[in-house]
């Protein structure tokens, strides 16, 4: 029952990381234009921040969790 928490934070990671590149990369594939997205750097800074976010988000969303006595860490 321990790895139920583990279980649980990986795939509320795993879906905020999904639904913040759906709802963002064409935007920022607009902003970067085809030729500077192709560059791996552009790609490197998008996903370093995307994996922030999520994190964040994730963080908040466990510690929510915690506070309604869904989960116990």
């Amino acid at each position: 029952m321990e790895n139920f928490g583990f279980i649980i934070a990986i795939l509320v990671f795993i879906t905020t990381n999904f639904l913040i590149w759906k709802t963002t990369r064409g935007y920022f594939k607009k902003e970067y234009g085809k030729k500077m997205w192709k560059n791996w750097t552009a790609r490197t800074y998008y996903w370093q921040g995307a994996i922030y976010l999520s994190t964040g988000i994730t963080f908040v969303l466990l510690l929510v969790l915690k506070w309604l006595d869904v989960l116990t860490f």
